[in-house]
């Protein structure tokens, strides 16, 4: 019972569609914009660097707020939080009131990689800081390093001896965000996916 509870707590957290939000600040709507997503990248794109900070922060905030909160709904379980996480990323990228046309869930899933860091596993913060950094920097797409870290996540559960159901959990996660960017691996194997410069033009 504790896992659809901290779900559907998670779940209504996550809805606080933060890009939404912050395109009504600037009187924008990014649902009409750019690639529109209702996420980080769409949000710097189209509205600059303080929108997606704001953007970013925000998102992951959902995660470690549902975390926190579920963990402490349900002390005697493990995973409460867990799911908690797991649920602000299905609300970030399924919304009910904007038809259910979120985000791509990355940055939320950094909020849930991040409580997890924090409170059972701190080494799980070494492979996916890096990998993840380095595959930006390395390929300057920001679709390639969401998806390696979507990726490192499971595997470096299963390699740090973590609890299979979050293993299970986190590799679920990852298929959800390859289905989700699956414009984006489409765009990258036709050679035309988009980058960033770090140089200011």
């Amino acid at each position: 019972m504790f896992r659809i509870v901290c779900l559907l707590i998670g779940y209504g957290i996550g809805c606080i569609e933060t890009a939404y939000f912050v395109g009504k600040l600037w009187k924008t709507d990014l649902r009409r914009y750019g690639s529109g997503n209702l996420g980080t990248t769409n949000a710097l794109r189209v509205l600059g660097k303080k929108a997606g900070a704001l953007t970013f922060v925000g998102d992951i905030l959902k995660s470690l707020v549902a975390f926190f909160l579920c963990r402490a709904v349900f002390p005697e379980a493990p995973l409460a939080g867990v799911y908690g996480g797991v649920g602000a990323i299905l609300g970030h990228d399924f919304p009910f009131y904007l038809h259910f046309r979120g985000g791509k869930g990355i940055a939320a899933t950094i909020g849930l990689t991040l409580s997890i860091v924090l409170t059972m596993e701190p080494r799980l913060a070494i492979p996916t800081t890096v990998l993840g950094v380095c595959a930006v920097i390395l390929t300057r797409m920001i679709s390639v390093g969401s998806l390696v870290l979507s990726l490192t996540i499971p595997v470096s559960c299963y390699v740090l001896s973590l609890p299979l159901e979050l293993v299970v959990l986190t590799a679920l996660l990852c298929v959800l965000a390859f289905w989700r960017h699956k414009e984006n691996i489409r765009r990258i194997l036709a050679g035309n996916e988009n980058t960033f410069s770090l140089k200011k033009k």
